[in-house]
């Protein structure tokens, strides 16, 4: 691994996207909590737009604005080459983020994305993962509510645990919150790709390296009532599973033989069964393009729940981890989850892969594989609770 020479870059962080939903909301927080001297940049198609976000944001004078579009792949290898690191919000990432990606790993950039897309996370590896170790460039997907909060705290969980011992760790996720648009699109896409999905799931498995002298599994349990955390456990097919997997693959720490199972959390059995069923509707329906776009119209991309509603919107996602005789309950927690608090994780990776004292890594990694601690504390500083409880916390 070599390393590019980026100090010279007129650009610590580049945001991409940041006149959509979330964009607009990381802009915010960055521009708010930004360190002193940060040289940063808004991006987008519309620079209209982005002008007239840059006028509202506090210390708006420092801030440049960039013209990109992900349909002109030149002004994406643009971006990656006057910045160190490059976060990008313009989803569906199938459809628009492997240029971005390339761009980054081609030129040393580091990239990040809000992607819950495990297909596009597969194809990005397959074809770039490779060149952005040769570069040095750090491609983290992944950086909100998927699936920060599982991947760190599942890293978290670990650290209370004995070394060197076989452990698992069961997580229960538990959220109030409502769909943007750009989320409701990237889950129709992804439900009505599952042949494209599993074909990209194989390739990638034919290009990664066998792990030696370990096991990691994230296998998926089955629906039950979780008397440890006093709620029904439904299993989610959800990305963040897989991003623990990759966690587990790359650090020792997770001990010699590693399981994960990834739940929903209700407390209701009613509530469980409907919740079931209208995620089979869902995915029905998206194999049916006239019905997939009906759904697509009920919330467009750029849409998203209002300021009142997402301050009454919480997250929890409580783990149980064991091994090597002991046993402890741990949570993560914080405020709306889809929104604010994925803003908030997204420019916190951000500002740390831009100037924490992190790990050496290259190329696909994870956050808790290229971040670990130092995004862990960041986001506590922030307002995100990472606790260790006494018992387990209550559902």
């Amino acid at each position: 691994m070599s390393r590019l020479n980026r100090t010279d870059r007129p650009y610590d962080l580049v945001l991409l996207g940041a006149t959509g939903f979330v964009g607009t909301l990381t802009a915010e927080y960055l521009a708010a909590h930004a360190p002193e001297g940060l040289r940063w940049a808004l991006a987008g198609r519309d620079e209209g737009k982005l002008e007239r976000l840059r006028e509202r944001l506090p210390g708006g004078a420092d801030i440049d604005v960039l013209r990109a579009d992900v349909a002109e792949p030149g002004t994406l290898r643009a971006l990656a080459e006057h910045a160190r690191v490059v976060a990008t919000s313009v989803g569906p990432y199938l459809l628009y983020g492997e240029d971005l990606a390339a761009a980054c790993a081609d030129t040393g950039a580091d990239y990040l994305d809000l992607t819950g897309e495990p297909e596009f996370v597969d194809r990005v590896y397959v074809r770039h993962d490779a060149r952005a170790r040769e570069t040095g460039a750090r491609l983290v997907h992944a950086c909100g509510f998927d699936s920060v909060p599982h991947d760190l705290g599942v890293h978290f969980t670990v650290g209370q645990l004995p070394e060197g011992v076989p452990l698992t760790v069961d997580g229960y996720v538990s959220a109030d919150a409502a769909f943007s648009g750009g989320t409701l699109a990237s889950a129709l896409i992804q439900f009505a790709r599952g042949r494209q999905l599993l074909g990209a799931a194989r390739e990638r498995a034919r290009h990664e390296p066998r792990l030696m002298g370990r096991r990691v599994a994230t296998p998926t349990g089955a629906p039950r009532f979780a008397a440890e955390v006093g709620a029904w456990a439904l299993p989610l097919p959800t990305l963040d599973p897989q991003i623990v997997r990759r966690s587990a693959r790359a650090l020792q720490r997770y001990g010699p033989d590693f399981r994960y199972r990834h739940y929903a959390a209700v407390r209701r059995l009613p509530v469980a069964l409907g919740g079931l069923t209208a995620v089979g509707a869902v995915v029905a329906a998206a194999q049916l393009p006239p019905a997939r776009r009906w759904l697509s119209d009920r919330l467009r991309p750029g849409d998203g729940p209002s300021a009142q509603k997402r301050a009454r919107s919480r997250f929890s996602v409580r783990f149980v981890g064991e091994g090597g005789g002991r046993r402890v309950f741990t949570e993560v927690a914080g405020g709306d989850p889809g929104y604010d608090e994925t803003a908030k994780m997204f420019a916190e990776a951000a500002l740390c892969l831009a100037f924490d004292d992190l790990p050496q890594t290259a190329g696909q990694v994870t956050t808790a594989q290229a971040m670990g601690d130092a995004l862990t504390e960041r986001l506590r500083a922030a307002g995100i609770t990472f606790r260790v409880a006494a018992s387990a916390p209550e559902a």
